[in-house]
């Protein structure tokens, strides 16, 4: 027989029987196509030996006026600038109290435990302390002023910190001569921490799993207190009885510091269904889905009721999951200054011209500010037109800056003028309300419209200018939408994943033909599906999704499925990233990862994240391809690879080739590891070969109906692409 030339279609192809797929590619990670042909994707090194805290899911680089190239990072418990390779810690403060004396420390114990009734932060949340004198002994003033993590909460006014080095970080005990006092001093109280991972309120463990009966009582008059800037809410219950997890409703409740009546009490729905945390005998906290806007010693009605839910043994507490806000933050510029907002929280704003010592801003706080939306699920600024603009924010109503928050609320600020959001006929601020959805899932600015999601339906927000300034038009209904993030442009066309299938608009919505839709749906791990990002690499053409696999049984990004859209292939593999970031203005596309890491990728062959560089696994391999339609087997006795080595680090770059016989479809690979022949009908039926560049030929003893080729490299300084390799055959009988 002829030489045999091993010429596969581009891409990765599951969508049908390994078989079925001859002639094309099945399985393969971290190997990418270029010009038709696989290789090795490129490697990642550190951007820098600094780390950040928490989880980061955004990322956002921008170039100001001096030339400082800022990175903005977004984390699930801060918000930095990193510049230099330094990350500058720009988190937003919500509340500044001044307290006297209030500061406890116990001899032997590193726990200070600190009195403040003006805010109730969460366990976790970042504080910092300035202004106190020491307490005596090993608690001194350098120990005191310094950013702390709350360690514990003892009850609405009482939580505790727990005492450090300032300089190591090691734990510092109290001595019998610290006293109860620490001066005037102030502490300042961040932005509260967020989810790392998207959980459900409901299932095995979420809530009263014995058998509760649902049991309603009275509160007394103004049960609920609240801090200015805090989502979290105190209620006063005498002798409650609760545990920290049961879920409670309320009834009768009147609005208060910016809460309204329909977000506290109790509705079918059961969106207003609360756990609680426990902090006494007599009080428990809950949590809002937005921030109060006053400060408030009492409020909430004087005929309130508090229903404990109801479950029976082996039942869930509620019939539907009640979602637990993920922590994603979205950042965009006005100008050179920065726009950030969590999702759910209000909208912050950073001054380029201040520097990275400072903190961001509350918008709504700064000077000539006016009716700021107190929450939105993203921030977006048209950068050619000058505005900022508010996806899903509570609407304008004059004299009431604190309405209802609208999750299909479209909300803009003045041309030019990112404080001023009072609609009126001297500017052109204003508001839109979406019909078709019931939230805004994310928007994305693009050259001529802003394109926005709903969970059933995606918009198009066009500059009109004065008087109507936007003007909407739904592109198409009954469509779907993965996650906040899940959405890309590039090249002036904009693709996202949905819940079952990939789609991208051009000028029109269409259904992006995928090879993989089958294997990655049925992969993804739904119950994370808003951790699910995506994000280019201009440079070989790819758009990246990255996602929680359901086969991990696992909460954490671990896959990825890249859709290359000059060649229209797809491929996937495994890889554990959190955030991705192509950009213009630095040298490489840059992720996050699960190690608070900024990773530069494709600056390199190899895996430099660490202190030492390790190889990265990547192979290809082939659906089967039979012999002469599998008539006869055939005697597979040498190959002649057609590889080049371009790019490697090593002076011997080394893969693996793998031919794998079986006699039909089947039947399993065999697995033999001998090339020795025993007997007739024991032929070593799979061997590996090293193919080092130069080789000709290297000779093989193999015999099937049906052949797989599979190509693999797993060692240090290794770069391959594939060419056509080709087999040598010998008929080998029928049987």
């Amino acid at each position: 027989m002829p030489l045999q030339k091993l010429a596969f279609r581009p891409g990765l192809n599951r969508e049908g029987t390994d078989y079925a797929n001859e002639g094309g590619w099945y399985d393969g990670d971290k190997v990418r196509f270029r010009s038709g042909f696989p290789e090795k994707i490129g490697g990642w090194s550190r951007l820098s030996n600094s780390t950040f805290l928490g989880t980061a899911r955004n990322l956002w680089n921008w170039a100001a006026l001096n030339g400082s190239n800022f990175l903005g990072v977004g984390t699930n418990v801060k918000y930095y600038i990193e510049v230099g390779g330094a990350y500058n810690d720009i988190t937003p403060f919500v509340d500044v109290n001044t307290l006297t004396n209030t500061i406890t420390a116990t001899t032997g114990l590193s726990s200070l435990t600190i009195v403040d009734s003006g805010y109730s932060p969460n366990v976790g949340d970042y504080i910092n302390i300035a202004g106190a004198t020491g307490l005596g002994g090993n608690i001194t003033t350098a120990v005191l002023n310094q950013e702390y993590q709350v360690a514990s909460i003892v009850s609405g006014t009482t939580y505790t910190v727990n005492a450090r080095n300032p300089t190591t970080g090691l734990p510092v005990l109290a001595t019998a001569g610290d006293l109860l006092q620490g001066g005037t001093y102030t502490i300042s109280y961040q932005v509260p921490i967020g989810l790392n991972t998207y959980t459900l309120g409901t299932g095995w463990g979420a809530g009263p799993w014995g058998g509760v009966v649902g049991v309603t009582s009275s509160l007394a008059a103004g049960p609920f207190a609240a801090t200015i800037g805090s989502p979290n809410v105190v209620v006063t219950q005498t002798a409650h009885g609760y545990t920290s997890g049961s879920y409670v409703t309320f009834a009768g409740a009147t609005a208060f510091a910016g809460f309204t009546t329909g977000q506290i009490n109790y509705s079918q729905n059961q969106l207003s269904t609360y756990q609680i945390t426990v902090l006494s005998v007599n009080t428990y906290r809950i949590t809002f889905s937005s921030n109060a806007t006053s400060t408030v010693p009492s409020g909430g009605g004087a005929a309130v009721t508090v229903t404990t839910q109801p479950s029976g043994w082996g039942t869930p507490v509620t019939s539907g999951g009640i979602g637990q806000q993920l922590r994603l933050w979205t950042s965009d510029n006005f100008g050179q200054d920065l726009v950030i907002a969590p999702r759910g929280g209000a909208i912050y704003y950073w001054e380029a011209s201040t520097g990275v010592s400072n903190r961001a801003q509350l918008l709504a706080t700064l000077a000539s500010s006016a009716y700021v939306p107190t929450q939105t699920n993203q921030i977006v600024s048209s950068a050619i037109q000058k505005f900022v603009i508010a996806m899903g924010a509570n609407p304008y109503v004059s004299g009431t800056p604190t309405t209802a928050f609208n999750p299909m609320l479209v909300r803009w600020s003045d041309q030019l003028d990112p404080y001023q959001w009072v609609p009126d006929v001297t500017n052109q601020a204003g508001e839109f309300a979406l019909t078709n959805g019931s939230f805004i899932m994310g928007a994305r600015a693009t050259r001529q419209e802003i394109l926005i999601w709903t969970d059933s339906a995606i918009y198009s927000m066009q500059y009109l200018g004065a008087p109507y300034v936007w003007g909407f038009n739904i592109l198409m209904d009954n469509i779907s939408v993965m996650s906040p993030n899940s959405m890309i442009t590039i090249n002036n066309v904009t693709y996202w994943m949905g819940t079952d299938k990939f789609y991208m608009y051009s000028g029109r919505v269409e259904t992006l033909p995928c090879s993989l839709q089958q294997y990655i749906f049925n992969d993804i791990n739904k119950d994370q599906a808003f951790q699910v990002f995506a994000g280019t690499n201009e440079g070989y053409n790819e758009i990246w999704w990255f996602y929680v696999s359901d086969s991990s049984s696992g909460t954490t990004i671990d896959k990825y499925v890249i859709y290359n859209y000059v060649d229209r292939v797809w491929y996937y593999g495994s890889m554990a990233r959190t955030a991705w970031l192509d950009s213009g203005i630095r040298q490489y596309p840059m992720a996050a990862d699960y190690n608070n890491r900024i990773l530069y990728h494709e600056s390199s062959v190899d895996d430099n994240a660490g202190n030492s560089s390790q190889p990265i696994n990547a192979y290809i391999q082939s659906s089967d391809f039979d012999i002469a339609d599998g008539h006869n087997f055939g005697f597979v006795w040498r190959i002649l690879p057609d590889i080049n080595f371009n790019g490697s680090t090593v002076s011997n770059a080394t893969v693996t080739m793998t031919v794998r016989p079986r006699a039909n479809s089947g039947a399993p690979y065999s697995q033999a590891d001998s090339p020795t022949v025993t007997s007739i009908d024991n032929y070593a039926s799979s061997q590996v070969y090293n193919i080092q560049e130069f080789t000709g030929q290297v000779y093989t003893r193999l015999r099937g109906r049906q052949l797989a080729f599979r190509i693999e490299s797993t060692g240090l300084g290794v770069a391959w692409q594939l060419g056509n390799p080709r087999i040598d055959i010998r008929p080998d009988g029928r049987r």
